[in-house]
């Protein structure tokens, strides 16, 4: 006999997700109309990336997604890895228009992207909101490139940190469900039609209700606010960037081990090879992929070296010292390097 009180939460978002199909089954309120605005702020942005780029064997040449118009000049945000290398950058409207638009910024840490359309594009801007504000239960919709009417109810079903292996860690990332298999770039949007993050990954655990529930990753858009204008302006955040080695980690049973070292990485260039045991970092124990990336950045910036204490497959421990860059340097960002 099925456990009730586990099967409780899953209730809680089934109902959820009902009265959010409902909502956009019922007639237009003024909230439904904001929303429907905004909807039509999100576009398609198509990239080609060369054969030589850094990404290219792992994200491919040719890449697909959405991104939301945010400024009245044609600004779209989108996620950072649609477009990061491209030479060739597209934005599809709503009305089918296909505009070309050129490469504005990257932003490794929070994995936002930007792209402004060549042409105007008489797009209404959607609005920002307070992503800080989606707690759990939060009721969301998605918007992808496909248009209004294949927007998506979803429910937040968790707030919580996310480590990704290619060094990279949110605070507290937005976790929905249902998955929505358009997530790239798409556009996560409250009640009121406010842009409060930007899709970036499928997850099999976007939630635990006695087992893991799939569902999407979103970036939040509060991790933007604090830099746009930087972006805008020089295609980066203005502070010191972070070390960066190169190292692909995965976490197993409180164990930080190497999966992958990047090519021509710094990681590379100091004999860190796949399999190696990361024990600690400097006189930092670590047990975690964040625990891991947080030893590595605290009190350091690009440039700075790194000593990492590792274990290797014959059981040898080494003090291996890794002179960190810039991720920025090791990518081709300038299609004419």
């Amino acid at each position: 006999m099925p456990d009730v009180a586990a099967l409780a939460p899953l209730k809680r978002l089934f109902v959820a997700l009902t009265a959010a199909t409902l909502l956009l089954a019922s007639p237009p309120t003024h909230a439904e109309t904001d929303i429907n605005a905004s909807l039509q702020a999100v576009v398609g942005v198509d990239s080609r990336v060369p054969s030589n780029a850094r990404t290219a064997g792992t994200l491919g040449t040719t890449r697909q997604g959405s991104g939301v118009v945010i400024s009245d000049d044609g600004l779209v945000l989108t996620i950072g890895y649609l477009v990061m290398e491209a030479i060739e950058i597209n934005i599809t409207l709503n009305d089918g228009r296909s505009i070309p638009a050129s490469f504005v910024a990257y932003d490794h840490d929070s994995g936002f992207g930007l792209v402004r359309a060549a042409t105007p594009i008489d797009v209404a801007p959607a609005a920002l909101g307070q992503s800080g504000d989606m707690g759990v239960s939060t009721q969301v919709l998605i918007g992808n490139r496909h248009g209004p009417d294949s927007a998506q109810g979803v429910f937040v079903v968790d707030r919580r940190e996310f480590a990704g292996p290619w060094e990279y860690l949110l605070d507290s990332a937005i976790f929905t469900s249902p998955p929505n298999p358009e997530f790239s770039g798409a556009g996560l949007f409250d009640a009121e039609g406010r842009l409060i993050g930007i899709g970036s990954l499928f997850v099999g655990n976007a939630a635990f209700f006695n087992q893991p529930v799939p569902g999407n990753m979103f970036v939040p858009i509060d991790e933007l606010k604090p830099i746009l204008d930087q972006l805008v302006a020089a295609g980066r955040r203005t502070e010191p960037s972070r070390p960066w080695l190169g190292v692909f980690p995965a976490e197993v049973r409180e164990r930080v081990f190497v999966e992958r070292v990047s090519t021509d990485s710094p990681a590379a260039r100091a004999g860190i090879e796949p399999g190696d045991l990361i024990v600690a970092v400097g006189d930092t124990p670590v047990a975690s992929m964040s625990g891991y990336f947080r030893a590595v950045w605290r009190d350091r910036s690009a440039g700075d070296t790194v000593t990492l204490r590792v274990l290797n497959a014959i059981g040898e421990v080494r003090e291996v010292p890794v002179e960190s860059m810039d991720r920025r340097d090791w990518l081709r960002l300038d299609p004419t390097l």
